[in-house]
């Protein structure tokens, strides 16, 4: 197992799993169906969690670029590295797109409203405005990366002796997930990871949906710039906020 390949991988399952559920409560005639937001979000959270599992222990799991610039800015992440990375995050959500419309083709292909079919690929606003929804993807994803800059391991005794969680370390990225999606996924549906929207996106755009219209570009820079714009601003007062050297 290569970095790169754990990249590909978690992200491919990130997208099958978190497009899958959306796929599961809004397409017609799954057994899912209108299973609502709860469903969703827990469904995206758990998608985080497998992601994490699978590329955790190889890559660090970042499975969003958004993750790779902020450790990157916070000089725990090499800079030379960031672009590969990037490509095999966005393979992944391509991947993990195109399994998607694989596995739902026959609800897909009975579901008449195009909004709901480009819902399994990308996001969309609830109300358009560009400014306050390119805000919400800005904030979820402060919330998102300043959060995972203070989690700390398990540790016993005064000695503070690490102890290995296994995939239990996975866990507390995916509540965060969950809370940013319960919290603040309304607006935006909460992309927080320029590759969950783009890569998705793309197969929309590419892949022979029955009864699809546009892929919403006029939107899309949205879900791509807020999350890196996000990133940078919590690496860079998790930086601003760490004790002076003496």
């Amino acid at each position: 197992m290569h970095p790169l390949l754990a990249e590909f991988l978690g992200t491919m399952l990130l997208i099958l799993l978190g497009n899958g559920v959306v796929a599961n409560v809004i397409l017609n005639k799954t057994k899912g169906n209108g299973g609502g937001w709860i469903v969703i979000t827990t469904g995206w959270a758990l998608a985080v969690f497998v992601g994490v599992v699978v590329a955790g222990p190889y890559s660090g799991a970042h499975l969003n670029p958004a993750v790779t610039l902020a450790l990157a800015i916070a000089g725990k992440f090499a800079w030379s590295a960031v672009f590969l990375f990037i490509v095999a995050q966005l393979l992944g959500a391509m991947t993990g797109a195109f399994l998607v419309w694989f596995y739902y083709k026959d609800h897909l292909d009975i579901t008449a409203d195009p909004g709901l079919i480009q819902a399994c690929y990308c996001t969309a606003p609830a109300i358009r405005n560009n400014g306050r929804n390119f805000a919400s993807e800005v904030i979820g994803t402060f919330v998102l990366l300043f959060t995972i800059f203070y989690f700390t391991g398990a540790e016993l005794g005064k000695e503070k002796t690490p102890v290995g969680m296994g995939s239990l370390g996975a866990l507390p990225v995916a509540l965060l997930v969950l809370a940013i999606g319960l919290s603040l996924g309304g607006t935006t549906g909460y992309a927080i990871n320029p590759v969950r929207d783009l890569g998705p996106r793309i197969m929309h755009a590419v892949l022979p949906v029955k009864g699809k219209e546009g892929s919403g570009w006029d939107y899309a820079w949205i879900p791509v710039v807020g999350p890196f714009i996000g990133a940078a601003i919590a690496a860079v007062l998790y930086l601003c906020l760490q004790p002076v050297a003496s």
